[in-house]
């Protein structure tokens, strides 16, 4: 519900919708999380980073594609020295082409890293993406609660208000003492303090989700959302198998290419290369020409590989063992959020089934029997404290199964919307 990962194929979102009014001053935009993940996708600058650094890496795939340079050269012997004057006319001029003749297939070897890399960031940019949406939906969720909270205290400041009414009424008959009215007035004033924090908490919240995309005055407002729709989920189990589809796994993939082909390169440093040389010497004297050549091989080029190609022997080797550990840590991590969010939406349905409604009734007869003189003030107002208290907690308990939720959306790939239904009437907050 809370991370639509729908959203990480295709960003083409609608745009917010803007509220159209008559008065001069604009109201706020209402946002929703689709608006929040779309304006985060364009401009958030860690994602912008890994787009920068693919310049970079082109660039190094561009340069592993270039074979060796060739080299022009000059060398003139005989041409200063002591004794006959005739050893001058002696002087040799020869003008030389040299290169390195690449052999082992280290040109291919240098291109397959450089595009294992390329390919790789791809991934890189996806695991970001959806760290970042996670944390989207965090924050968008906080704004949903500290709302949420409001309405509760809102609900609490009406109960406590017909608490004040009812024990003014028995004050004005002399039924009850004046202590009693500045009790309810003080539980009247808790309350408002209580709505007064829940809306100090919204305007953090929403500056915290604004800071995401650099907006320092935030305008907007989130659409409404009930943190009570919780969807149903798949088992452990089930849920388990699309871990092996997600990018963090994904990554190994691509990073086992990458070290595959840093041993295939390391392999090709065994094969030496070959160095030439080409040219033409004039002889001064004569003023004769001749062709001059040569060929060079350096020796021990196995041995001098043999560190480099067990040293990428190695971290391919230990790939397996990285992706089991991380495997094993990403289940873990989907176990623990699974049990929590099956908790917490038991926890809220059997609030919202069983335990509100009666909770409900009681306050409700408490007034009447107060009202007649039957109960005590005391009685009245903690099964109001009660009544309370438990859309709190079923509130915490729902804001527990959301964050668990967010969590396994991210871990599997996989978006869960919960079916639109009526809540009965008095269990939402």
């Amino acid at each position: 519900m809370w991370l639509r990962l729908a959203a990480l194929a295709a960003l083409a979102i609608a745009p917010c919708v803007h509220a159209q009014a008559p008065s001069p001053i604009v109201p706020p935009d209402v946002l929703t999380l689709d608006d929040a993940v779309a304006r985060v996708a364009r401009t958030h600058p860690d994602l912008r980073l890994i787009d920068a650094r693919r310049g970079g890496l082109q660039a190094d795939f561009d340069a592993a594609s270039l074979r060796p340079a060739l080299r022009a050269g000059l060398d003139i012997e005989n041409a200063l020295g002591s004794g006959d004057a005739r050893a001058f006319r002696q002087t040799e001029t020869t003008l030389t082409l040299a290169g390195v003749l690449e052999r082992g297939g280290k040109l291919d070897a240098r291109r397959t890293l450089a595009q294992a890399r390329i390919d790789a960031l791809a991934l890189q940019r996806e695991t970001q993406r959806l760290d970042l949406l996670a944390d989207v939906a965090r924050r968008y969720l906080a704004v949903a609660a500290a709302r949420a909270r409001k309405t509760i205290a809102e609900q609490d400041i009406a109960q406590r208000r017909r608490t004040v009414a009812g024990a003014r009424q028995r004050l004005q008959a002399g039924a009850s003492p004046e202590s009693v009215v500045l009790t309810a007035e003080a539980a009247l004033a808790r309350a408002e303090l209580s709505r007064a924090r829940a809306e100090q908490q919204e305007v953090a919240a929403r500056q915290h989700l604004a800071a995401l995309w650099g907006e320092r005055a935030p305008r907007f407002d989130i659409a409404p959302a009930d943190p009570l729709a919780l969807p149903d989920i798949a088992d452990a189990a089930e849920l388990a198998a699309l871990l092996d589809g997600t990018p963090e796994l994904a990554q190994f993939a691509d990073e086992r290419r990458v070290r595959e082909a840093r041993v295939r390169l390391a392999r090709t440093a065994a094969t030496p290369d070959v160095d030439w040389q080409v040219g033409v010497r004039r002889l001064q004297e004569g003023g004769d020409m001749a062709l001059v050549g040569g060929v060079s091989l350096p020796l021990g080029a196995a041995r001098r590989a043999g560190p480099e190609m067990r040293s990428a022997e190695a971290d391919l080797a230990a790939l397996e063992i990285e992706r089991e550990s991380r495997d094993i840590a990403l289940y873990s991590t989907l176990a623990d959020a699974h049990g929590r969010y099956r908790v917490a939406q038991l926890d809220v349905q059997r609030t919202r089934a069983d335990v509100l409604p009666r909770l409900l009734r009681a306050e409700q007869a408490a007034e009447r029997a107060y009202r007649a003189g039957a109960i005590s003030y005391l009685e009245w107002a903690q099964l109001q404290s009660e009544t309370t208290a438990t859309r709190r907690q079923q509130l915490d308990a729902a804001l527990d199964a959301q964050a668990a939720l967010i969590e396994i959306q991210r871990l599997t790939g996989q978006a869960f919307v919960a079916a639109p239904a009526a809540s009965p009437e008095g269990t939402t907050p």
